[in-house]
């Protein structure tokens, strides 16, 4: 676990407890044994935490975290109290810490609460990063770092320059027609039209003469001949977007131009040659669409030659908020508005929420928390209610705005979840940081978790 903890406790031995206790679970901790020495430590040395004793000779924890905050240390603090009694962690909270633990003292219990500490102070300086620099996509036109999206960059920037057919698939909202446009930016074909049509958005007689074109006088209004985009793309890339729902009768005439590479316009009787790459993509599975006989298997075979899977948002967590950041930074220029970033609490509520409609539901909630925002960054209040109702999992001792506030059963239940999440479910471990017997685990979970 990176991250560095400062202990303060005047009782050497409690100091030595805890700072030794973090060092074996994998923690950079050392101690001082005031808060005058924490201080004088502190404006030398870089420090993540401060895990402070409340009643101190001289300085009180209290005091300590008071210097802290008028510092305005990038530092979060952690006080530990002998007693459990509300009043005293509300003097903590106010004073600027981050949370609390009680004695007698449980390492195990202390090194949870440091890790949710490094993990919002991650958190806030990754927020700061992106205000001051907002990342652009690269030459995909792709933003992202996540592993997810790395392996679709890389196979758009491996198969590019071919001439395969390429079948994207993903959910709705996912931006499987970016990645078309990629594969065509990427290129030698990029000088040539990118041409675009939705399969489901019309029926199979208008969607024939969009990709064939017609002559003259083939049906009612034709009063013009048209060519059709496999033509006007000339040699460029022709997208075929939701291929999954063309209707059955033009899946047969659709293998024919992918077969034999010319057209035929609607009422004409000549053959043209087709020159654009064709590029296809859906969100449904194709292969069960075969299995119940809705898609041609021969279709099916000719147009995934390469296959390229665009993930989910849920699956690139770490680009969610790097992508918010992006379509703030976009928007608030076009909107001429100074809104520069997201608060804590809304990015909080962001990494949370599972994103059933992908990027571009994400793109509308900054879209609509900007046109909103009366201050210089989004906060809670700026997102769609699907957000704000989002209970955040990292939510427990400590409440980053008024919105966040829980009940006290509410915050017992997140904090016995999160501690088994960190045990990797073993109850008994479990128990055992929480000082209390399995039975009484189950019955603070809430009764949803009986044992079995």
């Amino acid at each position: 676990m990176s991250g560095s903890v400062l202990v303060v406790d005047d009782d050497d031995d409690a100091a030595q407890l805890m700072s030794e206790g973090l060092r074996k679970r994998g923690i950079s901790a050392r101690a001082v044994a005031s808060g005058a020495a924490a201080l004088e430590y502190l404006r030398d040395n870089p420090c993540d935490v401060v895990v402070t004793d409340i009643d101190m000779a001289g300085m009180t924890g209290i005091e300590l975290c008071d210097q802290l905050k008028l510092a305005n240390r990038d530092v979060l603090a952690i006080v530990v109290t002998g007693s459990s009694e509300l009043p005293t962690a509300v003097a903590a909270i106010r004073a600027g810490a981050f949370d609390f633990v009680t004695k007698p003292l449980k390492v195990d219990a202390l090194s949870i609460a440091v890790a949710r500490a490094l993990e919002h102070l991650g958190l806030r300086r990754e927020l700061q990063r992106l205000r001051e620099h907002a990342a652009e996509p690269g030459p995909s036109g792709i933003a992202g770092t996540s592993a997810a999206i790395r392996q679709t960059i890389d196979m758009i920037d491996r198969v590019a320059e071919s001439d395969v057919t390429v079948l994207i698939t993903g959910e709705s909202g996912t931006g499987k027609e970016l990645v078309a446009r990629a594969l065509h930016d990427q290129s030698s074909r990029r000088a040539q039209p990118f041409v675009a049509i939705n399969c489901a958005a019309m029926p199979a007689p208008l969607l024939e003469s969009e990709l064939f074109g017609h002559v003259r006088g083939a049906f009612t209004d034709a009063k013009e001949a048209r060519h059709g985009l496999f033509v006007q793309a000339k040699g460029g890339t022709v997208f075929l977007d939701e291929i999954g729902e063309m209707p059955a009768e033009m899946q047969v005439k659709l293998l024919r131009v992918l077969q034999e590479r010319t057209v035929r316009p609607v009422g004409g009787d000549t053959e043209l040659p087709v020159k654009a790459r064709v590029i296809t993509a859906t969100n449904r599975n194709l292969e069960h669409e075969v299995e119940d006989k809705r898609f041609r298997e021969d279709l099916y075979y000719r147009i995934n030659v390469v296959p390229i899977p665009v993930p989910p948002l849920r699956e690139r967590q770490d680009d969610i908020l790097m992508l918010a950041q992006l379509f703030l930074t976009r928007i608030a220029k076009r909107m001429n508005k100074q809104v520069r970033g997201i608060s804590e609490a809304a990015a909080r509520r962001l990494l949370d929420y599972d994103w059933p409609g992908n990027v571009r539901e994400l793109e509308n909630c900054m879209e609509r928390a900007v046109a909103i925002c009366r201050l210089d960054e989004i906060t809670i209040e700026d997102l769609p209610a699907t957000l704000v109702d989002v209970l955040p999992e990292g939510a427990m001792m400590t409440a980053l705005s008024p919105d966040e506030l829980i009940t006290i059963d509410e915050m017992t239940r997140r904090y016995v979840r999160k501690v088994l999440a960190l045990v990797n479910g073993n109850k008994t471990h479990a128990a055992k940081v929480l000082g209390i017997d399995r039975r009484s685990l189950y019955r603070r979970l809430g009764g949803g978790d009986a044992e079995k």
